[in-house]
């Protein structure tokens, strides 16, 4: 008897229960260990810049906008999307007046290489000039808006030239170089005739590249090429009569067109696949680049990035 006047149990009976307390114990514990396991690796998912969506079957959707540049982040998130194998194409929309020559080359051969893989359909937004050209003509198919700015085909090196103001306030720079073409062009004295010859040989070079890319990819000779790469721009009606793009019109045409001769259903979603924000890190950054978009300065931000710009540059800019 216990000191309550009921049986007493038995020390056999008390450490069961002890045990099966602990078991349920350590049961709750790894219970609990895998729903932080899975949580964790759903947050690693989105942290990655992907979702669930991204593991089903669907037309992998990629934003080029602004000045293009070659960064690392867009071309290795262009792999991703080349070695899916749930995304059955890849449409990129384009609302970019261009970039750098070698930013524009190097976003050229990435959409080259996933084409090699699955179809690739460009679809024009506002502007796609210069070197949003040529990221439109790395796909199998362009479709641009009837208002749409394209072309502007060329290639351009600019630099600023303020020797006259310096001499005015009293300023000169001294230079001793290991040869009179090193460092220039300068924007601290007159252009030579010797350093416009060889800066002119280097746009030229880039120019014929260019030209080269747009007889290749939309089947125009080499006299049609040089007609219309006279700097100019064209709408999207204009770049139609001239075969610079294929179709007038937006995503739905770009899917249709997928759908009829590439097999790539037109009921399969399209899934954004974006490079995370560079201002993502901090919240100053993030109310900074907030601020700017609603005073509406963002064209102001754009036009100080491209002042920075240092190269040969295809970019349109009015």
């Amino acid at each position: 008897m216990n000191a309550n006047g009921g049986p007493a149990m038995a020390t056999s009976d008390v450490e069961e229960i002890v045990e099966r307390r602990r078991l349920r114990r350590r049961l709750s514990l790894w219970r609990g260990l895998a729903v932080l396991a899975a949580a964790l690796a759903l947050l690693a998912l989105f942290w990655q810049g992907g979702t669930l969506e991204h593991y089903r079957p669907h037309v992998a959707r990629l934003a080029i906008s602004g000045l293009i540049t070659g960064d690392q982040k867009t071309l290795d998130l262009i792999d991703e999307i080349r070695k899916s194998k749930t995304a059955s194409a890849l449409m990129v929309r384009i609302d970019s007046p261009g970039g750098t020559t070698s930013g524009s080359e190097a976003l050229y051969l990435k959409l080259r290489e996933v084409a090699e893989k699955k179809p690739v359909v460009a679809v024009m937004d506002t502007v796609a000039a210069s070197g949003g050209y040529i990221t439109a003509i790395a796909a199998d198919h362009i479709v641009a808006r009837g208002n749409t700015i394209t072309g502007s085909i060329g290639v351009i090196f600019s630099y600023p030239e303020f020797s006259e103001l310096m001499g005015k306030v009293g300023v000169k720079m001294e230079e001793i170089k290991s040869a009179p073409l090193k460092a220039e062009p300068t924007p601290y004295k007159p252009l030579t005739p010797e350093v416009r010859a060889v800066t002119d040989l280097m746009v030229k070079d880039s120019f014929a590249w260019f030209k080269g890319l747009v007889a290749e990819r939309r089947k125009l000779d080499a006299a049609t090429v040089d007609r219309l790469a006279d700097g100019r721009v064209y709408t999207g009606r204009q770049a139609l009569t001239e075969k610079l793009i294929d179709a007038v019109g937006g995503e739905a045409e770009a899917r249709a067109w997928l759908d009829k001769t590439r097999d790539v259903a037109a009921t399969l979603p399209a899934v954004d696949w974006t490079v995370p924000s560079a201002d993502a890190g901090g919240l100053g950054f993030s109310l900074a680049n907030g601020a700017v978009k609603a005073l509406g300065l963002g064209g102001w931000a754009d036009a100080a990035r491209r002042v920075q710009l240092d190269g040969l540059l295809v970019v349109w800019h009015p």
